[in-house]
């Protein structure tokens, strides 16, 4: 993308340098069987794209009762999210199929999350969305990002550990009479180079995204 572009078109990540009119992190992402998909703030369009995603999340992939298995409570808890917190999707040509935040967006430490449908899971599109509420926290001046796991949910931790979490407290408390338990993680913000190198292109982060010939797909 040169900097007179206003619309970038590129499809060769290890290979854009990118410009002045970037986001903080690339949107386009080709992941690791080589799909295409677009990272971006949701649009009022994507709302129902968004309740159609997490209404179609298998039973076992909730955690800690997120998202909510009716529609109705989706649809509440989706708004809460969208109007309160700093939102990212990942798009493709058919569907959303994932979807990251912070929130609330006032909050000097406020909580991540990060979800992604399980037929797209295992590809590096989580890590990728994730990275985006990074770099936008980064830019936002917040000073940290928080969130709570169950300690046996190991998929989660290794996300987290890979983003650079760190356990901070173990908070036990009892529910429907039974003793339970999760573990609150925090990422700080700053300026180191870790932190720092989720802003930069990917040629200048040295990612290893494939690249894919042919032409951009739409947005």
């Amino acid at each position: 993308m040169s900097d007179s572009d206003d619309a970038c078109t590129y499809w060769a990540p290890t290979e854009c340098e990118g410009s002045i009119h970037c986001p903080p992190r690339c949107p386009r992402f080709v992941d690791t069987e080589g799909d295409r998909w677009v990272v971006r703030p949701p649009t009022a369009d994507d709302r129902d794209a968004l309740v159609d995603m997490y209404d179609d999340f298998a039973p076992g992939e909730r955690a800690q009762g997120l998202p909510p298995r009716n529609r109705s409570r989706i649809v509440d808890w989706l708004d809460g999210l969208l109007e309160e917190g700093c939102n990212f999707v990942v798009v493709g040509q058919e569907r959303v199929v994932g979807h990251a935040l912070y929130t609330p967006t006032d909050d000097a430490e406020p909580e991540f999350a990060v979800f992604v449908h399980q037929d797209y899971q295992h590809r590096g599109i989580g890590t990728e969305v994730s990275e985006h509420v990074l770099a936008t926290a980064v830019v936002g001046d917040r000073n940290a990002l928080t969130l709570v796991v169950q300690p046996g949910n190991r998929p989660a931790r290794r996300l987290y550990d890979t983003l650079g979490f760190k356990a901070v407290e173990d908070v036990s408390y009892t529910q429907t009479g039974r003793p339970r338990s999760v573990l609150r993680m925090r990422r700080p913000l700053d300026s180191s180079a870790d932190t720092v190198s989720c802003r930069h292109p990917p040629l200048v982060r040295g990612d290893l995204s494939p690249t894919v010939p042919g032409p951009a797909a739409s947005d």
